[in-house]
């Protein structure tokens, strides 16, 4: 949430996105909150900034439906038939982002990957993957570990 981190994470995620062969067309960002919350909407920025295309709309999947106000899971400028990367700030288990995967297409929205700051190389890559879904990460637990 530190400025100087959005301020790197945004145009780094949109050019991996824009680099994917999935990523070109997407129209929406998000993920499970709190997490990816603001790495989504630092790509949302980002886009904006950018100009040459829509920008990307930003979202927010709730882990529970508020029981007022709209009761959605899906919060924010989110679109049914909008192609979503789901946002991650850490990969495990694979575990929030299939929350967020089933919670985006329960509301319409077709997601076409995954995209992780920090893949930690746990199995949960390959547990999004065996969903049929490609994985971006900006670094691996290795990289990481290799730079300490």
């Amino acid at each position: 949430m530190h400025p100087d981190g959005l301020t790197l994470i945004g145009p780094l995620a949109l050019a991996a996105l824009a680099g994917s062969d999935w990523g070109r067309d997407v129209t929406a960002v998000g993920g499970l909150t709190l997490g990816a919350d603001p790495i989504s909407y630092a790509i949302s920025y980002a886009s904006a900034l950018q100009g040459g295309r829509a920008a990307l709309r930003a979202f927010t999947v709730r882990k529970e439906a508020k029981t007022h106000g709209t009761g959605k899971l899906v919060e924010g400028p989110f679109e049914v038939g909008d192609r979503v990367a789901i946002i991650e700030d850490v990969i495990t288990t694979g575990g929030s982002a299939r929350r967020a995967i089933d919670a985006v297409r329960a509301a319409g929205g077709d997601v076409a990957g995954v995209l992780a700051l920090v893949d930690r190389d746990e199995g949960g890559r390959q547990a999004i993957e065996s969903l049929g879904l490609p994985v971006i990460a900006l670094v691996g637990r290795a990289e990481i570990v290799g730079r300490m």
